[in-house]
């Protein structure tokens, strides 16, 4: 075989990697990228700003929120409960008025069509002699005037009116942005994180790479590692510390408080901007397909 057909370049079939090629070289095409540790939310940021908690809270599921970004999306939903209860009442008050006036438009035209029928009672005189005119009706929709009372799709003012957009009364109750499951303000449970002490380290504590640790361990804390919350004082632990040393007794390592598995929280972990997990962590970016 030759060296021209080892490295054949004027085949008549558009290969793959040609097609590849030429699809990130044009815009055209599905880019797939895995995304990098930059994309990826820490442990301690809260799952609406996507920044460091001041003060942390979390919920029974497990989902770590700052709590006045929290409070902020529960009074934003209020208010918009509030409005779009308004605007139902307003809807409701106004077809009961149309109703009501629907049902006196029909009485005030069964009144007069039983007053032009007793008028009529008595007829004109029939002349015998005299033939009958021709009917002038027609069956025309178009006749008699009709014309300009049929609705004209080109004709701004003779358009169909829209129907009304039927308003169904708004749920009152506030759900949570990530679960979706209901979301009161008295099941927030505040967290308390056990710093790093490390004298050397002049950083701030939001910019360290090991911000925190267990509080029983003193373990560092990290996107890899699975933690949990304690309830009653809302320490973070490691999940190796509840299943090693809380779990055989039940007891608070710190304070020595009974506990039970109400007051165990296990804490989502990091998810990205395009996920809720760190399981998925392929994008995908949706092009103009490529075409021959």
């Amino acid at each position: 075989m030759t060296r021209h057909a080892r490295n054949c370049t004027a085949g008549a079939v558009y290969t793959y990697h040609e097609k590849k090629k030429d699809a990130q070289a044009s815009g055209y095409g599905t880019n797939a990228q895995r995304l990098g540790k930059d994309s990826v939310k820490d442990f301690d940021c809260c799952s609406l700003s996507l920044q460091p908690c001041r003060n942390p809270v979390i919920t029974k599921d497990g989902y770590l929120f700052d709590k006045e970004v929290i409070l902020e999306y529960v009074i934003k939903k209020k208010n918009e409960y509030n409005r779009k209860l308004k605007e139902y009442e307003r809807m409701k008050t106004k077809e009961i008025e149309d109703d009501a006036q629907k049902e006196a438009n029909e009485v005030e035209e069964k009144v007069s069509k039983f007053l032009n029928t007793e008028n009529n009672i008595v007829s004109k005189p029939m002349d015998g002699f005299k033939p009958d005119e021709p009917s002038t009706s027609s069956i025309s929709n178009m006749a008699g005037g009709k014309d300009k009372e049929l609705p004209s799709f080109w004709v701004p003012c003779q358009t169909p009116s829209a129907e009304k957009s039927i308003i169904e009364k708004p749920d009152p109750v506030v759900y949570c942005p990530i679960s979706q499951k209901p979301l009161k303000v008295k099941d927030l449970i505040a967290v308390k994180f056990t710093p790093v002490k490390d004298p050397d380290d002049k950083k701030s504590i939001h910019t360290r790479e090991n911000r925190y640790m267990c509080a029983v361990t003193h373990d560092i804390l990290s996107n890899s590692v699975p933690c949990a919350v304690l309830r009653p004082m809302g320490d973070v632990v490691t999940m190796e510390c509840v299943q090693k040393i809380i779990k055989k007794d039940w007891m608070h390592p710190l304070t020595g408080k009974k506990l039970s598995k109400k007051d165990l929280i296990i804490m989502q972990r990091g998810g990205t901007g395009y996920s809720f997990t760190n399981e998925q962590l392929n994008a995908k970016h949706q092009r103009p397909a490529l075409q021959c």
